[in-house]
This record gives C-alpha cells, sequence and structure tokens, in this order.
C-alpha cells in the first residue's frame, strides 16, 4: 500500500520518488517511455525474479530486525529494480508502521540503503499519515540507483500525534494556517531552522512578536533545563532583525521566524531534542515541528519574532 505523502521543503536524503508502475497517464511511445522512467514500489508480495514480467525486481534478502525495527518501524522486503523490470532501475523497500501508543499519530521514516561493505549508499525519508491507535501501516519506498544494494536500516522513526502534525500544504486546518520547518543551515557549531507560517484560510490572520516553543525529547515530554530566548541575538548576532512587529497576513501570504542554537558540548549531559510544539499566537492551538535540537550543553534556544517572508508563494 502506498502512504500518503505531504509535500514540505527539502524532505529528502537521497532519491525518494513514490509511483505506481502502469499508471495511465498516455497511449502508445509516450505510455512506454513514461513507465520505464517510472519507479514502482514493491507491492510486498513480489516474489519473482526481474525480466520476468514488466514492474518485477529481484527480491533480496531481509536484514536481520534489531532497534526501531523491533518497536515501532518493521521491514518487511528489499528489493533491486534492473533496466529490464519496466521501472526505473533503483532499489525499494516495504515496511510497516505500528502505533503502539493511544493516539493516532503521523510518521515520518528514515531508511538507509546499504553497500556490500557496510558503507552508506542513500538515505530516503517517507511520511506516514494517520496511523491510528494500535493499527499497523504498511508502505513503500524508493531509492534511485546508486550502487549494489545489499542491506537496508532503520535510520531515524519520528512521530507526531495527528491533532498537532503540522503541513507546509494540502488541505487547509481548521486555524487557517500551514505551520512548518525547513531544513535549516548549519555552520561551525551554529544551527538555524526556519520556523514557517502561511495564511490559507479565507480571513486576514495576525501574528505580533515571537512564537510560543516548548522543547520536546523523543517522547514528546518537556524538556526540562533550557531557556527559550525571544530574539537570536544571544546566540548570534548575524541572523537578522529580531525587532517585533505586528503582522496581517492576507490569504496566501507568510511570515516565517527563525529558531537559533549551537551545539556546543562542554562539561555536563548533551541534550537532544526532535520535537518543538509551537503555538504562532498566544491562545493558538499547537502544532509539533521536528527541527531536531541538538543543543549540546548551551540550554539556550533563541527564537527570532514573526516576520513578512515577500518570497512565500502559495502552492
Amino acid at each position: 500500500m502506498r502512504a500518503g505523502f505531504r509535500g514540505v521543503p527539502a524532505v529528502l536524503a537521497g532519491v525518494l520518488l513514490l509511483g505506481a508502475c502502469g499508471t495511465e497517464e498516455g497511449s502508445g511511445a509516450r505510455a512506454a517511455s513514461d513507465a520505464a522512467a517510472t519507479p514502482c514500489p514493491s507491492s510486498g508480495s513480489v516474489s519473482e525474479p526481474a525480466g520476468q514480467a514488466s514492474g518485477t525486481p529481484s527480491v533480496l534478502p531481509i536484514p536481520s530486525a534489531g532497534g526501531a525495527e523491533d518497536t515501532e518501524v518493521r521491514i518487511t522486503g528489499l528489493y533491486a529494480w534492473a533496466s529490464d523490470s519496466g521501472c526505473r532501475p533503483g532499489f525499494s523497500a516495504d515496511f510497516e508502521v505500528t502505533n503502539s501508543s493511544d493516539e493516532a499519530a503521523t510518521y515520518t521514516v528514515t531508511l538507509g540503503f546499504r553497500s556490500g561493505s557496510g558503507g552508506a549508499l542513500a538515505d530516503a525519508e517517507q511520511v506516514v499519515e494517520a496511523v491510528g491507535a494500535g493499527k499497523t501501516v504498511k508502505a513503500s519506498v524508493v531509492a534511485g540507483d546508486g550502487g549494489e544494494v545489499t542491506g537496508v536500516s532503520v535510520v531515524q522513526v519520528r512521530s507526531v500525534p495527528v491533532a498537532e502534525a503540522s503541513t507546509a500544504s494540502g488541505p487547509c486546518p481548521e486555524s487557517g494556517v500551514h505551520v512548518y520547518v525547513d531544513k535549516g543551515d548549519a555552520a561551525m557549531g551554529l544551527r538555524a531552522v526556519g520556523l514557517h507560517l502561511a495564511n490559507c484560510g479565507e480571513e486576514p490572520f495576525e501574528v505580533n512578536g515571537y512564537p510560543q516553543i516548548e522543547v520536546l525529547d523523543e517522547d514528546h515530554d518537556r524538556v526540562d533545563g533550557v531557556r527559550v530566548l525571544q530574539g537570536t541575538a544571544e546566540i548570534s548576532t548575524g541572523l537578522g532583525d529580531d525587532t517585533p512587529q505586528a503582522l496581517t497576513l492576507r490569504p496566501g501570504e507568510a511570515a516565517q521566524a527563525t529558531l537559533a542554537w549551537r551545539n556546543t558540548t562542554e562539561f555536563g549531559e548533551a541534550v537532544n531534542a526532535p520535537y518543538a510544539r509551537v503555538r504562532v499566537r498566544p491562545g493558538a492551538d499547537p502544532v509539533m515541528v521536528i527541527p531536531e535540537l541538538d543543543l549540546g550543553t548551551t540550554g539556550r534556544l533563541g527564537v527570532g519574532s514573526w516576520e513578512k517572508d515577500d518570497t512565500y508563494r502559495a502552492p
């Protein structure tokens, strides 16, 4: 089963494309060309060797399960797609996500394809939306041809409650705004991630000053001992103007704020907090984002004020 997948900026580390082999997009030469250029996700029940039928891959041995695979994500299939398979050459993996919590959650799963020597060839990230409490959902991920793949493993699993899931596009939430983070920049220990707010509703949306941020650990519990600062000047003076201002976003307009920190590690225990709970203004519904806050032992997160994003173009 193909997992649903949200459009979020820069969510791929490697080539990740999902599609059904044989999708009806045309006829004759065009259809044949499209089929040959389209990756084909595994069906989970493929057992015949490559070349016998269009869209049939070679089945590769599944590596021994371990780590995250024993609890939330289990890899169920690994396949190689040759040039004569009817699909774009590459590799794919089937996996299952099991939600053992008591509320529906959206998962972001990163699988790593490995070579025979154990080296990394490509990591591929897939979002699996709205997995019900106690439910198991099947999904597939496809990576481009980058060498001989002999194994795949779970690199990272992140989950957020459906009620707090961030969105960058698609149906407009009841709040009337999309809220999400980008992949950010990192240089010499300085981290900066953009927090984005886009008005997808039909009415103007007002923000003033700073978003409210709560730092959360892997279990979605609040992390104590981290100072959330209004402004980024104490983190770095080169991150722009932090002057708070009132903004009115018309439908289709957007704003952004910067989350900044340093991952310096000295004495004490380093803090790695994957999640942040965001309220774009006081009283707003919370949205959980995944900025991967590797705060080191600094204990500080700078939060910039909202600024108009004139580069935003509504999907």
